[in-house]
């Protein structure tokens, strides 16, 4: 079995202009994240994009792209109608890798895409990683997501979750002596997902629910509607994308160590 890797790719943004094209290397940061992709072993890998700058861009460097509508309200809508524009069938699997994220591994990826591989009941898969900081689990700017013991989301917050009465450091030192892999450790969710295709169309298709709106956070959509979201641990934890000027310079700087 096989899969398809799709990366949204908007060029607005707001605290970096222009972001899927900045230089990284040599290339663009979106081809920089659809190279990382190709090693992932996917079928295909595809930029879906909203201006043709990005498109040309990434043609260029042989990279393939298509062009989707500029008024999206998600990355999911984006891959939904790239889906249909590359006449993917409604049982194959799409991994969503975002487009600021180019120093993404490919054994991450590969591994998300084989939960649904795996289990042709699943729907949509995502990845998570043991928190090992006090300061992480306070803060709202990293997800926290709790499983149940045959690793499916129950629950995605910005808050502390599971909360830990005798106190954070006591759950942290917990989580260290058992390393578990479900349910009980202490979980950042990481931003990516493997999607069946008519699965991420129903996505698509949910209207935004209030749970969602509250913790500003899509994936609640589905737990919402009763969708299962099998969750892929990983004792690795990942770089961090691009959101910042200073950001990008820090992945500048990684990458020029990488090709040393």
């Amino acid at each position: 079995m096989s899969f398809h890797v799709l990366i949204p790719a908007r060029l607005a943004s707001t605290r970096l202009p222009f972001k899927p094209l900045a230089d990284i290397g040599g290339a663009p940061m979106v081809v920089r994240v659809a190279q990382r992709a190709q090693l992932a072993g996917a079928k295909t890998v595809c930029v879906a994009a909203d201006d043709v700058s990005i498109v040309e861009a990434c043609a260029v460097h042989d990279v393939r792209a298509i062009l989707t509508d500029v008024d999206h309200l998600s990355g999911s809508d984006r891959l939904a109608q790239a889906c249909q524009l590359l006449g993917l069938s409604d049982d194959a699997v799409v991994v969503n890798v975002q487009g600021d994220e180019p120093l993404i591994e490919p054994d991450l990826i590969s591994a998300v895409a084989g939960c649904l591989l795996q289990n042709t009941q699943l729907g949509v898969a995502t990845a998570a990683t043991p928190i090992l900081s006090v300061n992480d689990w306070d803060n709202p700017n990293i997800v926290k997501v709790v499983l149940t013991k045959s690793g499916r989301a129950l629950y995605f917050s910005r808050s502390a979750i599971p909360f830990w009465r005798e106190g954070a450091s006591t759950a942290l030192e917990h989580r260290q002596s058992q390393l578990p892999t479900t349910g009980q450790a202490i979980l950042r969710h990481i931003g990516i997902y493997a999607y069946r295709v008519n699965a991420l169309r129903r996505f698509s298709n949910y209207p935004p629910c209030a749970l969602e709106i509250t913790e500003s956070l899509e994936q609640l959509r589905l737990l919402w509607e009763e969708q299962d979201i099998q969750v892929f641990v990983t004792d690795q934890s990942p770089h961090a994308g691009v959101d910042t000027p200073a950001d990008l310079e820090r992945v500048r700087s990684v990458w020029r160590k990488l090709g040393e």
